[in-house]
Order: structure tokens, then C-alpha cells, then sequence
């Protein structure tokens, strides 16, 4: 609602200036008052006109003021300060059309394609991926239509590398250091099966083990290097016995990180691989396009002779001959770099490659189909690369390679899609000492006086996804079995499963991006303090009261009838409550506009606490004027459905009891 008037008053501003003074203001600011006791929107606008028409800030702030009392829902227009315009809202009107679901929309047309998670399929998912996976399903609740909003056109991808080095590495070890050739990898997949044994956890021991062996001696090391180069090669160029025990490993282990993901209610709409975009010769398409613009050239000499290469940005015309500083996108071996995959894929995205790839479907969710690529596929399919605007969730070491794909883009004149490319970058997570402890990590002296402990899985300290959600639903169980004893033991297992994905979604989201996360196991399931437990024991509390005194949510809204009791200081506490719940278009739209999920886990965060204190200052349930009681259930209901929505949209489910 708080939106909805803010874009009122933005019109009515931007009409009034052009037909009073002819000007058009493309930009101007709605602020929100330091004090609640000075209106609800605050906005400089005579300030920014006063010198264009040549009057005192307060003579036009005094012309516009008459203008925007007419809007609906305010109650008085008051000029503070050098020309400040206050604008005060009418409370209970404001309430009442709250109350009726009235808000602003968010949404628009064209088709928005959002890549995340993409872990290389060679061992169990781990702590960071969570970040990414995490980060990326919340953006996409952001943008995707459900009940609340019309929202967006929006495919979800998970990119797979599935001929890189990583899963070379792991095909190495099953090569070379176990000794075995295809018939031997199929009966080991069959075997971990048969025993409930995982694929991907074996494969992350299996990592470590030869990420080791390649160094351990000092004479092999070359031989080793060579070997897995080779290997590399060959799993790229297909259609041989070490590329399809690749292909049946890095199948295995995706299967899991879908299923992995799907205990966090992550889900993916296309899983476009690598393997594709080789064989289906997307880079041949894009090295061409990008001759013909003129941004890939062979470099003739200095250090980068023989290379294919692109300039970065603002480099042009720096000096004569040779750009030592040129990006290198296919080496003077022929081979091509990670970033020029990457500008064929992109270009796909955008729909500006004239390829596409073939479709099959992978797995199916509840409510759809995950598809992957493939070579030759099914009909009919769906059409992901023709994306409007794209988002990559990739982490912050990725910012130089995702800057080249943009700056690819502008040198071939694709500047609007340049423009609409986000990377949502962010920083790494890691444990604090007192976790990595909890989690049965030896932790020496000067590392437990350490603010965090980075993770490795290539060292083999890592924390895999399943057994930290495990042990977050153990540890929240164990709290649910002493609190709730009298639920049966199904019940109690799903609030658990409730709280600790509230718990880890609400600890990877409220940080902003570019924080690096020190993960703490006991910090992240605390009821008190800003935790996702916190929240939705505040939704619980809320709905108690509802089951206490007897009336639904539904009937303690259509019951309201504010009238005066929202007025004066006596009113505050209730009207910021109602104030603040207002606000949950404008935040989504901050944190679609800023690619920052933060900003709404901040917003829930700081609903919560304002119900409580509400909560803690009224006695709801014992008010004796039923006026005033209608109103404060009101209150209490209004909280509820908006932290119920925002949770909703941080991937979070609440409990009906804790």
C-alpha cells in the first residue's frame, strides 16, 4: 500500500510540474520522514525546482501542496523546514483498504532468464554452493508471478559443467588410481545404490584423494599433469570410454544436487550443459560473429602471440603495437578459455547466437519439468534462450571473466543486452571456529582465535550441503521433542525440517552480497535475535492469539473499524506496525532494483520485532473496548500475513507452532 500511494504521489508531482511550470522531471525523491509524527513521505521536490523557476523553495512547495491533498488516502500536505513537503497519510482509511488485500503491483512484460547454483558435477554439493543456490532461488521468487503479484516471464537454469576439469579430476581417480574402465564404473554406481551410499559423497573423497596424488611426487608430476590434460581433452571431444564415464558420473551427481536442492525447495526449469555447447559447435558460431564485429583478432606477436584475443574495457587506442593487457579467449593451442564458452552461451541467452540446443526432459518437480540439454531432443519443448534481461548468480571471482562477456557484447553492438546482463556476485562463506568445532572439525589453537575458517573441499574441509541441514534438523528437533512432547513424532519432524530451512535460508540471505558470511550453527537456529526462528516464532505467536480468542484472520480484518484510535501518540505503536507491513511492494521492488535479497530478509526481520513490541505493549486478548480490541486483532493479523509473505519469498516456510 505504502507503494501503491508512493507512485500516486510521484505522478500527480510529475503532471503538476509540467502543466504549472512546463517542466518534465524524469527523477525525483520520496523520502520517508526521521520522525513518524512528521507524515509518512517526506519529498524535496520545490527544493529541486526552485532554481529552475526562479522561486523560494517554500513559495513552490505552498503552489504544489493544494495539488497532492487530492489524492486518495492522504490526509494533509505540510511544507517543514526550506520547502519540504510532508506528506501525512489518513490512517484509518489506509488501514481499511489494507485490510481489503489493496497494494501495489510488481511485474512486467518480457522474459527473464536467471542462472544459479551450477556446481560442478564431481562431488556432493557444500556450504558455498547453499549461498548461491540460495541467493539465486530467493531472486526468482522476486521476479516470478504467484498470488501476491503478476511479476515476470522467468526461466531458471542451473549451467553444468560436465567436461570440465573437475570432473576430469574425479574421472582420473577412477582411472588411474582405482583401476577402473567402464563395466567397473557402472557396477560401482549399481553398487552404492543397492547399499543406500551416495555417488556424490563418494566422489568428494575421491576429489580430495587425487587432487593430492597429482602433487605427492615430485618425479610424477608431470606425467600426472599430462594425464590429466589428456583425460580433459578427451572427455571434451566425446565419443570414447573415459568421456562416457564422465557422462555417467557427472549424471549421477546431478541427479543428487537436484535432490539436494529439492530439500531446501530449490528447483531448476532447464540444466543447459557443457557437453552441448561443445558438440553443438556454439563457439564456432560465436568466434565467427565476433571476427565479423571485429572484436576477436590473432595476436601476432609479444607475449600473447598466436592467441585469439579481445580488448577489455577502456583500452582501446592505448598504445601501438601488441595489448599485453588483451583478454585471451582461444589460447595459441587452439584450445578456448572459459570465458569464450561463456560469450557463445551468453549470446545464446540473449537469442543472438542462431543456435539452440536439443531438449529432453531430466526430472520432474510437483508443479513442472526440469529439462536438460542434449544433442538431438524431444518435441515439443520449451524455449529458454530468448531472454529479455539475464542474472547470474556467480561468485565475486568470477567479476573479471562475467566483465568480459559484457564488454564481448558492446564491441559486437549488442549494448541493450550488455545493459540488461546483472551478475549478482557475492562472497564466500565460511565457519566460524566455535562451528567448525560443533561440527567435529579438529581446530587448532590459533585458528579458534580466528573471526572465520575458509573451507576446502579440494583439502578435503568442507561442509556438505545434506550433513549440515541434517544436523540442523537434528539439532531442531531435539529442541521440538523437549518443548512439544505431546505431538506425534511426524509432526515433530516437520516443524524441525521447517525451522532449520528457515534457519539456513534466513542466515545465507541476511547478509548483503558482497559480506563474506562467517556460517555459525548455533547462531543460525537462536529464537532470539535476527534469525529466521525468530520470525517465525513471531508468526506463531501471532497465530496463537487468533486460536485463542476464537476468531479467524480473515474475520479480524473485515471486523475493523479504526476510527480515531490510530491518532495521537497513543495510536504509534499500532499504526507503525500497519505502517511498516504497508511496505512489502516497495521492498521487493528495492531488492529486485538493487539484485539485493538482503533487503527483504531485513524488512521481515524488522516486521517481526515491531510486532513484538506490539505484541508485548497490548493485551490483545483482555481489552475490554471492543473497538479498540477489533482494531489490535486487526493488527496482529496484518503482521502476520505480510511476514508470512515475506518469508514466502525467502524460500520459508512458518510453523503453526514452535
Amino acid at each position: 500500500m505504502y507503494r501503491k500511494i508512493q507512485l500516486e504521489l510521484l505522478r500527480q508531482i510529475a503532471v503538476v510540474v509540467e502543466s504549472k511550470y512546463g517542466i518534465e522531471l524524469p527523477q525525483f525523491a520520496v523520502e520517508q520522514p526521521p520522525k513518524i509524527e512528521f507524515g509518512e513521505y517526506a519529498l524535496p521536490v520545490a527544493l529541486q525546482l526552485a532554481k529552475r523557476v526562479k522561486k523560494a523553495p517554500r513559495a513552490v512547495a505552498e503552489e504544489l501542496r493544494p495539488e497532492l491533498e487530492s489524492i486518495d488516502g492522504v490526509a494533509a500536505v505540510e511544507i517543514a523546514g526550506p520547502g519540504y513537503l510532508n506528506i501525512k497519510l489518513d490512517r484509518a482509511a489506509i488501514v481499511a483498504r489494507m485490510a481489503a488485500e489493496e497494494h501495489a503491483d510488481v511485474g512486467g512484460s518480457g522474459f527473464r532468464l536467471l542462472e544459479h547454483t551450477s556446481i560442478n558435477p564431481n562431488k556432493a554439493a557444500h556450504i558455498g554452493h547453499l549461498r548461491n543456490a540460495i541467493l539465486g532461488d530467493t531472486f526468482q521468487r522476486l521476479l516470478r508471478k504467484d498470488e501476491y503479484k503478476s511479476g515476470y516471464d522467468i526461466g531458471v537454469q542451473n549451467y553444468i559443467d560436465n567436461t570440465g576439469v573437475q570432473v576430469a579430476d574425479v574421472v582420473v581417480g577412477l582411472e588411474a588410481l582405482e583401476g577402473k574402465k567402464l563395466p567397473e564404473v557402472k557396477a560401482l554406481l549399481a553398487e552404492l545404490a543397492v547399499k543406500g551410499e551416495r555417488i556424490d559423497y563418494y566422489m568428494w573423497d575421491l576429489y580430495a584423494r587425487v587432487s593430492q596424488w597429482y602433487t605427492a611426487d615430485e618425479a610424477e608430476k608431470d606425467v600426472r599433469k599430462k594425464l590429466r590434460l589428456d583425460t580433459l581433452h578427451a572427455i571434451e571431444h566425446g565419443g570414447n570410454e573415459t568421456a562416457e564415464i564422465a557422462d555417467l558420473v557427472a549424471t549421477a551427481v546431478l541427479k543428487r544436487h537436484l535432490e539436494t536442492m529439492e530439500r531446501l525447495d530449490i528447483e531448476y526449469d532447464f540444466l543447459p550443459r557443457e557437453s552441448e555447447i561443445l558438440h553443438l559447435k556454439f563457439w564456432d558460431a560465436a568466434r565467427s560473429l565476433m571476427i565479423e564485429k571485429g572484436v576477436l583478432y590473432q595476436e601476432t606477436e609479444g607475449k600473447n602471440k598466436g592467441c585469439w584475443v579481445m580488448r577489455r574495457a577502456g583500452t582501446e587506442g592505448v598504445s601501438e603495437g601488441p595489448d599485453e593487457e588483451a583478454k585471451i579467449i582461444v589460447r595459441s593451442n587452439g584450445t578456448v578459455t572459459y570465458v569464450g564458452k561463456d560469450i557463445a552461451y551468453h549470446l545464446w541467452k540473449f537469442g543472438l547466437l542462431g543456435l539452440d540446443f536439443g531438449y529432453k526432459p531430466f526430472h520432474e518437480y510437483a508443479s513442472h519439468t526440469c529439462w536438460i540439454s542434449t544433442e538431438q531432443g524431444v518435441e515439443p519443448h520449451p524455449y529458454f534462450g530468448r531472454a529479455d534481461a539475464i542474472y547470474n548468480v556467480i561468485d565475486s571471482r568470477q567479476n573479471d571473466p562475467q566483465n568480459n562477456v559484457k564488454e564481448a557484447l558492446r564491441g559486437m553492438g549488442y549494448e541493450d543486452a550488455a545493459d540488461r546482463y546483472t551478475h549478482l556476485n557475492y562472497e564466500m562463506v565460511a565457519l566460524t571456529p566455535r562451528c567448525a568445532l560443533d561440527l567435529g572439525y579438529a581446530v587448532s589453537e590459533e585458528d579458534q582465535q580466528r573471526a572465520y575458517i575458509e573451507v576446502s573441499g579440494r583439502k578435503g574441509f568442507g561442509v556438505k550441503a545434506d550433513d549440515l541441514l541434517d544436523k540442523l534438523i537434528a539439532a531442531a528437533k531435539a529442541e521440538i521433542d523437549a518443548r512439544r512432547p505431546e505431538f506425534a513424532e511426524e509432526e515433530r519432524a516437520e516443524i524441525a525440517r521447517k525451522i532449520a530451512v528457515g534457519a539456513l535460508r534466513y542466515f545465507m540471505l541476511k547478509y548483503t552480497r558482497n559480506t563474506v558470511i562467517a556460517f555459525d550453527f548455533r547462531d543460525a537456529l537462536s529464537f532470539e535475535g535476527e534469525t529466521g526462528p525468530y520470525i517465525q516464532y513471531a508468526i506463531v505467536r501471532a497465530g496463537n492469539i487468533f486460536r485463542k480468542a476464537g476468531v479467524s484472520e480473515a474475520e479480524a480484518m473485515t471486523a475493523i473499524n479504526a476510527g480515531d484510535l490510530l491518532a495521537g501518540e497513543a495510536g504509534v505503536s499500532i499504526w507503525e506496525v500497519w505502517l511498516t507491513a504497508s511496505k512489502l511492494t516497495l521492498v521487493i521492488e528495492q531488492a529486485i532494483q538493487n539484485a539485493e535479497p538482503a533487503i527483504l530478509a531485513k524488512y521481515v526481520f524488522q516486521l517481526a520485532q515491531q510486532f513484538n513490541n506490539f505484541y508485548h505493549k497490548h493485551h490483545i486478548l483482555t481489552e475490554t473496548d471492543e473497538a479498540k480490541k477489533k482494531l489490535l486483532l486487526a493488527t496482529a493479523a496484518v503482521a502476520k500475513r505480510e511476514m508470512v509473505r515475506a518469508l514466502g519469498l525467502l524460500g520459508i516456510e512458518a510453523p503453526e507452532v514452535m
